[in-house]
């Protein structure tokens, strides 16, 4: 079905439903190439520097070894898929990953870790899916 997927990772999101999806979304296709994007933010980058001595490449190979789970399920489901990074204010870099490459669809997940929030949509899916022209699909 779709051969160029993004999937923006937050790590304060459950993920847990979503690699069955992506393969039903790829249709097990080898062509089909999933891309999981994470931004690191500016404070986070910051905090890591100061306080641990931890630059971009440290803190990106400790989100690598965090996302292994998830990445673990889409191995065994047989998705093909890449994970890249960014450092820079979430919406911003988001809006620039997904403007710049030529997504067909960008997968979210709006199932909050947290329970106590009040909106439906979080704060970047619903700027991302008002925001792009590209289809946005939000998995609970």
């Amino acid at each position: 079905m779709y051969k160029s997927i993004l999937l923006p990772y937050d790590f304060g999101n459950s993920f847990y439903n979503i690699p069955e999806q992506l393969a039903k979304l790829t249709d097990n296709s080898e062509e089909a190439k999933i891309t999981i994007f994470n931004v690191i933010p500016e404070s986070e980058q910051v905090d890591n520097v100061k306080y641990r001595g931890k630059h971009f490449n440290d803190i990106a190979n400790d989100k690598i070894e965090e996302l292994k789970p998830f990445t673990d399920q889409l191995d065994e489901l047989g998705v093909n898929y890449t994970t890249r990074f960014k450092a820079g204010r979430v919406v911003n870099e988001l809006m620039k990953e997904i403007n710049e490459n030529d997504y067909e669809i960008v997968v979210m997940s709006n199932r909050r870790s947290k329970r106590d929030i009040k909106h439906v949509l979080g704060h970047v899916t619903h700027k991302v899916a008002k925001r792009v022209n590209t289809p946005v699909l939000i998995v609970k």
